[in-house]
Protein backbone atom coordinates (compact mmCIF):
# COMPACT_ATOMS: atom_id res chain seq x y z
CA UNK A 1 0.00 0.00 0.00
CA UNK A 2 1.25 3.32 -1.05
CA UNK A 3 1.24 6.06 1.40
CA UNK A 4 -0.66 9.19 0.87
CA UNK A 5 -2.10 11.44 4.05
CA UNK A 6 -3.80 14.59 4.76
CA UNK A 7 -3.49 17.03 8.09
CA UNK A 8 -7.04 15.86 9.65
CA UNK A 9 -9.83 17.85 9.96
CA UNK A 10 -12.93 17.86 12.29
CA UNK A 11 -14.93 16.06 9.99
CA UNK A 12 -12.48 13.01 10.44
CA UNK A 13 -12.44 12.70 14.36
CA UNK A 14 -15.25 10.12 14.76
CA UNK A 15 -12.94 7.93 12.10
CA UNK A 16 -10.01 8.69 14.57
CA UNK A 17 -12.35 7.86 17.68
CA UNK A 18 -13.06 4.87 16.17
CA UNK A 19 -9.65 3.58 14.70
CA UNK A 20 -9.07 4.10 18.62
CA UNK A 21 -11.26 2.29 20.27
CA UNK A 22 -10.90 -0.52 17.91
CA UNK A 23 -7.64 -1.22 19.98
CA UNK A 24 -9.09 -0.60 23.65
CA UNK A 25 -9.93 -4.44 24.15
CA UNK A 26 -7.04 -5.56 22.92
CA UNK A 27 -5.00 -3.82 25.95
CA UNK A 28 -1.55 -4.24 23.27
CA UNK A 29 -2.02 -0.37 22.85
CA UNK A 30 -3.33 2.17 24.54
CA UNK A 31 -4.53 2.51 28.69
CA UNK A 32 -7.79 3.42 28.18
CA UNK A 33 -10.01 0.47 29.65
CA UNK A 34 -13.26 1.23 27.95
CA UNK A 35 -14.24 3.20 24.55
CA UNK A 36 -13.58 7.12 24.73
CA UNK A 37 -15.76 9.32 22.86
CA UNK A 38 -15.83 12.31 20.53
CA UNK A 39 -16.32 14.67 22.06
CA UNK A 40 -13.98 13.63 25.24
CA UNK A 41 -11.70 13.67 21.93
CA UNK A 42 -11.87 17.27 21.06
CA UNK A 43 -9.46 19.66 23.27
CA UNK A 44 -6.98 16.87 22.00
CA UNK A 45 -8.02 17.23 18.49
CA UNK A 46 -7.44 21.47 19.04
CA UNK A 47 -4.63 20.54 20.29
CA UNK A 48 -3.08 19.66 16.75
CA UNK A 49 -2.05 21.84 14.15
CA UNK A 50 -0.05 21.44 10.58
CA UNK A 51 2.43 23.80 11.49
CA UNK A 52 3.95 22.17 14.79
CA UNK A 53 2.03 18.78 16.35
CA UNK A 54 0.15 17.72 12.88
CA UNK A 55 -2.27 14.83 13.68
CA UNK A 56 -2.00 13.08 10.20
CA UNK A 57 -5.04 10.77 8.36
CA UNK A 58 -4.78 8.15 5.57
CA UNK A 59 -7.55 7.35 3.34
CA UNK A 60 -8.11 3.98 2.32
CA UNK A 61 -7.05 4.32 -1.78
CA UNK A 62 -10.16 1.88 -2.84
CA UNK A 63 -12.52 4.11 -0.80
CA UNK A 64 -11.76 7.78 -1.11
CA UNK A 65 -12.82 9.58 2.45
CA UNK A 66 -12.81 6.40 4.37
CA UNK A 67 -9.99 6.91 7.52
CA UNK A 68 -8.09 3.86 7.67
CA UNK A 69 -4.94 5.00 9.74
CA UNK A 70 -3.68 8.34 11.71
CA UNK A 71 -0.95 9.57 13.00
CA UNK A 72 -0.30 12.33 15.48
CA UNK A 73 2.85 14.83 17.09
CA UNK A 74 2.31 15.43 20.53
CA UNK A 75 3.49 17.71 23.38
CA UNK A 76 5.77 15.95 25.42
CA UNK A 77 5.12 16.78 29.10
CA UNK A 78 3.79 20.50 28.52
CA UNK A 79 6.53 23.35 29.65
CA UNK A 80 8.28 25.34 27.36
CA UNK A 81 11.95 23.62 27.45
CA UNK A 82 10.55 20.54 25.90
CA UNK A 83 9.18 22.26 22.48
CA UNK A 84 11.61 20.10 20.09
CA UNK A 85 10.68 16.72 21.62
CA UNK A 86 7.43 15.10 20.35
CA UNK A 87 5.46 11.77 20.90
CA UNK A 88 4.62 10.07 18.08
CA UNK A 89 1.42 7.81 17.63
CA UNK A 90 0.15 5.97 15.32
CA UNK A 91 -2.95 3.66 14.83
CA UNK A 92 -3.96 1.43 12.31
CA UNK A 93 -7.43 0.68 11.48
CA UNK A 94 -7.45 -3.40 11.27
CA UNK A 95 -8.22 -3.89 7.80
CA UNK A 96 -4.98 -2.02 7.33
CA UNK A 97 -2.80 -3.72 10.13
CA UNK A 98 0.21 -6.12 8.90
CA UNK A 99 0.66 -4.45 5.69
CA UNK A 100 3.17 -2.25 5.74
CA UNK A 101 1.33 1.20 6.67
CA UNK A 102 2.39 1.50 9.90
CA UNK A 103 5.93 1.68 8.62
CA UNK A 104 5.28 4.70 5.56
CA UNK A 105 3.95 6.75 8.69
CA UNK A 106 6.84 6.18 10.97
CA UNK A 107 8.96 6.96 8.02
CA UNK A 108 7.16 9.95 6.85
CA UNK A 109 6.88 11.12 10.41
CA UNK A 110 10.68 11.57 11.22
CA UNK A 111 11.09 12.48 7.18
CA UNK A 112 8.57 15.83 8.53
CA UNK A 113 10.27 16.22 11.92
CA UNK A 114 13.15 18.45 11.84
CA UNK A 115 10.75 20.65 9.67
CA UNK A 116 8.27 20.64 12.25
CA UNK A 117 11.20 21.69 14.74
CA UNK A 118 11.41 18.62 16.33
CA UNK A 119 14.17 16.80 17.25
CA UNK A 120 13.69 14.19 19.48
CA UNK A 121 10.54 11.91 18.66
CA UNK A 122 9.28 9.42 21.53
CA UNK A 123 7.41 6.33 21.82
CA UNK A 124 5.37 5.25 24.94
CA UNK A 125 4.54 1.37 23.97
CA UNK A 126 3.74 -1.69 26.33
CA UNK A 127 6.14 -3.90 27.24
CA UNK A 128 3.99 -6.69 25.41
CA UNK A 129 3.87 -5.09 22.26
CA UNK A 130 5.86 -6.49 20.38
CA UNK A 131 4.76 -5.06 17.08
CA UNK A 132 5.46 -1.64 17.81
CA UNK A 133 8.44 -1.84 19.59
CA UNK A 134 9.77 -3.79 16.71
CA UNK A 135 8.76 -1.38 14.37
CA UNK A 136 10.01 1.13 16.19
CA UNK A 137 13.50 -0.41 17.15
CA UNK A 138 13.39 -0.55 13.35
CA UNK A 139 13.70 2.74 12.43
CA UNK A 140 16.69 3.10 15.19
CA UNK A 141 15.00 4.45 18.30
CA UNK A 142 16.44 3.20 21.84
CA UNK A 143 15.23 2.55 25.06
CA UNK A 144 15.18 5.70 27.06
CA UNK A 145 13.45 4.02 29.87
CA UNK A 146 11.12 1.61 31.19
CA UNK A 147 8.70 2.09 33.58
CA UNK A 148 7.51 -1.45 35.14
CA UNK A 149 4.55 -2.53 36.15
CA UNK A 150 2.55 0.84 35.91
CA UNK A 151 -0.46 -0.27 33.79
CA UNK A 152 -3.18 -2.51 35.31
CA UNK A 153 -4.75 -3.93 31.83
CA UNK A 154 -7.63 -6.62 33.20
CA UNK A 155 -5.82 -7.36 36.51
CA UNK A 156 -1.70 -8.03 34.77
CA UNK A 157 0.59 -5.60 35.73
CA UNK A 158 2.61 -4.15 32.55
CA UNK A 159 5.60 -2.29 31.43
CA UNK A 160 5.46 1.30 29.59
CA UNK A 161 8.70 1.43 27.25
CA UNK A 162 10.14 5.18 26.67
CA UNK A 163 11.78 5.00 23.34
CA UNK A 164 13.30 8.03 21.69
CA UNK A 165 15.39 9.02 18.67
CA UNK A 166 17.23 11.75 17.87
CA UNK A 167 17.57 13.85 14.70
CA UNK A 168 18.89 16.96 13.21
CA UNK A 169 16.72 19.71 12.30
CA UNK A 170 16.34 21.24 9.78
CA UNK A 171 17.59 24.51 8.63
CA UNK A 172 14.25 26.57 7.97
CA UNK A 173 12.95 24.57 11.51
CA UNK A 174 10.81 27.13 13.63
CA UNK A 175 13.24 27.54 17.13
CA UNK A 176 11.47 26.78 19.91
CA UNK A 177 10.12 29.81 22.15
Amino acid sequence: MSLSYRDATLDDLPAIVAIYNSTVPSRQVTADLEPVSVESRLAWFHAHGPHKRPLWVVEDPQQPGRVIAWLSFSDFYGRPAYLRTAEVSIYLDESARGRGLGKQLLAASLAAAPGLGIDTVLGFIFGHNEASLRLFRGFGFDTWGSLPRVAVLDGVERDLVILGKRLELAATAPAAA
